[in-house]
């Protein structure tokens, strides 16, 4: 009979988390639909662009989790993501829109085929569903009144941001949050070099 321990699993996925100041500011979205509009469930997770769903793994075999990742980001070059405006999934969901990139689509169907063939993960749920990519700003307990009203507002707003994506990173829960496991490097030398200093531009 196996060990309660063997059978442990825990909640990861993959995505890309911008760097600071872009991340500051999608955390101060987030804290505003708190106080103004009464959901809070995207703060159990840092800002994100989810490229790989939520899935099930064993915690004693995670680092196998971390080599195999390390393997699929080596060598992958840095490439730029831009952000433009909001957008909405109805009755619940507000978020920040991704501006269409074929660096990042090729990155999700390329991750997609890895994590089938080399760790046997399928997203089945998902799979007949465009990738829509976004940043979440509210979600599941955003009442449908509340949403309709800060649609109204948001529709409207402007906001735009650049950064380069450097890393994609293996996100975990830990029973009430998620946080960040670790972060897998791309290439640093696919940089330009004018831009090594993480070049990012933001406004709003």
């Amino acid at each position: 009979m196996s060990g309660r321990s063997e059978e442990k699993l825990k909640q990861y996925f993959i995505a890309i988390v911008p760097p600071p100041p872009v991340s500051d500011d999608a955390l101060r979205f987030k804290n505003y639909f708190r106080d103004q509009y009464n959901s809070k469930a995207s703060l159990n997770s840092p800002p994100h662009i989810t490229l790989h769903m939520p899935f099930k793994w064993k915690e004693e075999k995670e680092n196998e989790l971390v080599a195999a990742f390390s393997r699929f980001a080596l060598g992958r070059p840095i490439f730029k993501m831009e952000l433009h405006n909001f957008g909405s999934f109805p009755p619940r969901v507000i978020f920040i829109d991704v501006v269409q990139n074929d660096s990042l689509d090729l990155l999700n169907k390329e991750l997609h085929r890895f994590c089938k063939r080399e760790l046997n993960l399928f997203n089945a749920s998902y799979k007949d569903q465009p990738f829509h990519p976004h940043l979440t700003l509210a979600f599941r307990d955003l009442k449908k009144p509340m949403y309709e009203k800060a649609w109204a507002e948001f529709q409207e707003r402007k906001f735009s941001a650049r950064f380069d994506v450097e890393c994609i990173v293996l996100l975990k829960h830990n029973g009430k949050i998620w946080e960040v496991r670790k972060e897998f490097l791309f290439d640093p030398s696919s940089l330009p070099k004018d831009e090594e200093a993480n070049s990012f531009e933001f406004h709003h």
